[in-house]
């Protein structure tokens, strides 16, 4: 982990001297945020399993005088600091790892093995980088608590589970995060990224995540003999049909300046060459921002599966199944727009033009959206903090190399250069919200 110190070393050459305080009192926290990291890196857990790492996030909490109150919403903590009068802001860290065996050949790399409930064993890693998630938590914990005579208002620090689940924020909710707890005028949270250097903050002003559905398609049939296919409905035919149907969803019924995709990401059927099944089963990702293309995607994937099944001759009770996972949709994620360019004005006054930059928004998906469609008078923002150590980014780069992606089991963040500048870009914008009139 030493080599990595490097890039963040590097990059903090580059701070105006108007951060040089905060930036030092980060510096002065990083051995002991490293071992936490180190900590959390080696022993990550899955979703709704977070017991341990949500202690370690509630005991840092308590030591620094927060309110404390655990096991809201499954294996969420919520962190309340009162100190006078002013704006409630919210600041977020997700806390769950994957069922991925670790390839990185760190020191250090997870051991971790367990058996899901799904009756599968697999490792355990923190794959998309939760762990440096938490680490700056803690981070902006001990800055806010340490510089009380700067800031007035409530601060509630949540650490919350089954992000990767699409279900953490959503069962927090629920469980009163907003009705026990002071609601926040303000949502703040970052997330490593596996596209750009370590300690590079990026930026997406209105939709920068989509919303993500789980669909599945039971596609009905009449079995036989493979021999005799005129004595069958061959579920496989008509699946391959509706796979090819699927793809003019976009690419004739959504306007091109929207964004949206349909992947096919399984199809199940047969056991045997010789016999035709009675069933095919398909499972979907889709992906949009806005929920009227949403809505017009799930309309058409219905649509489509029953105008192939009638087309096929398939008799009214051997119609598709559509099922939409209701508990694993994501919706798209919204950062408010004024929000979000004042406060990439305010850190671009930090860590300079250079290091703060806008970035496109992604397919991929975020519950942290949850707090801000909760209700839409809050404003919500959620950065990218770059994790690729920049020997690694050049060197991809001069070789046309593609680097591994969160998820990957050989993702290797440059946790320091994250945590350090996740730490006092959350920290820096939180005290600005909450700065003394």
């Amino acid at each position: 982990m030493r080599i990595l110190w490097t890039g963040a070393a590097a990059l903090a050459l580059a701070v105006p001297a108007a951060a040089q305080t905060l930036g030092g009192e980060v510096e002065k926290q990083m051995p002991s945020l490293m071992a936490i990291y180190k900590d959390l890196h080696a022993n990550p857990e899955l979703s709704f399993m977070e017991v341990r790492s949500a202690g370690i996030l509630a005991a840092e909490a308590r030591k620094l005088g927060f309110k404390v109150t655990e096991k809201v919403g499954g294996t969420g903590i919520v962190a309340v600091m009162e100190n006078g009068p002013g704006p409630v802001v919210l600041v977020r860290a997700d806390m769950d790892g994957l069922p991925v065996t670790e390839q990185t050949g760190l020191a250090g790399a997870s051991k971790v093995r367990v058996t899901t409930k799904e009756g599968v064993e697999t490792g355990v890693m923190h794959a998309c980088g939760h762990d440096t998630h938490m680490t700056a938590w803690v981070g902006v914990a001990r800055l806010m608590a340490a510089n009380k005579a700067k800031w007035s208002g409530t601060l509630v620090m949540i650490g919350q589970p089954a992000e990767e689940r699409g279900a953490g924020a959503r069962m927090m909710l629920a469980d009163g995060l907003y009705t026990r707890f002071p609601k926040p005028q303000y949502a703040l949270a970052f997330h490593d990224a596996a596209q750009f250097p370590a300690g590079m903050i990026g930026y997406t002003p209105g939709y920068a995540l989509a919303n993500v559905d789980s669909v599945d398609i039971l596609v009905k049939g009449v079995g036989g003999h493979g021999a005799y296919p005129q004595t069958t409905k061959d579920p496989i035919v008509l699946a391959s049909r509706i796979v090819g149907a699927l793809q003019t969803l976009v690419s004739r019924e959504i306007s091109p300046l929207d964004s949206a995709v349909v992947t096919v990401g399984s199809f199940h059927a047969g056991a045997k060459h010789n016999i035709i099944s009675d069933e095919a089963k398909l499972q979907l990702t889709v992906r949009s921002y806005s929920d009227e293309v949403r809505d017009h995607l799930l309309d058409g994937i219905a649509r489509i599966a029953k105008g192939e099944a009638i087309a096929a001759g398939m008799p009214e009770d051997r119609m598709p199944v559509v099922s939409v996972d209701k508990n694993e949709y994501t919706p798209s994620t919204f950062n408010t727009p004024e929000f979000t360019e004042e406060m990439a004005a305010f850190l671009k006054t930090s860590f300079g033009d250079k290091r703060v930059v806008q970035m496109p928004p992604v397919m991929g998906g975020e519950d942290f959206s949850r707090f801000g469609r909760e209700d839409k008078s809050i404003k919500s923002l959620i950065v990218w903090v770059g994790g690729v150590p920049q020997a690694e980014y050049d060197a991809a780069k001069k070789e046309g190399r593609t680097l591994p992606s969160l998820h990957s089991p050989f993702w290797a963040p440059d946790a320091p250069a994250v945590i350090s500048t996740a730490t006092e870009a959350l920290t820096s914008m939180t005290m600005k919200l909450m700065a003394k009139k």
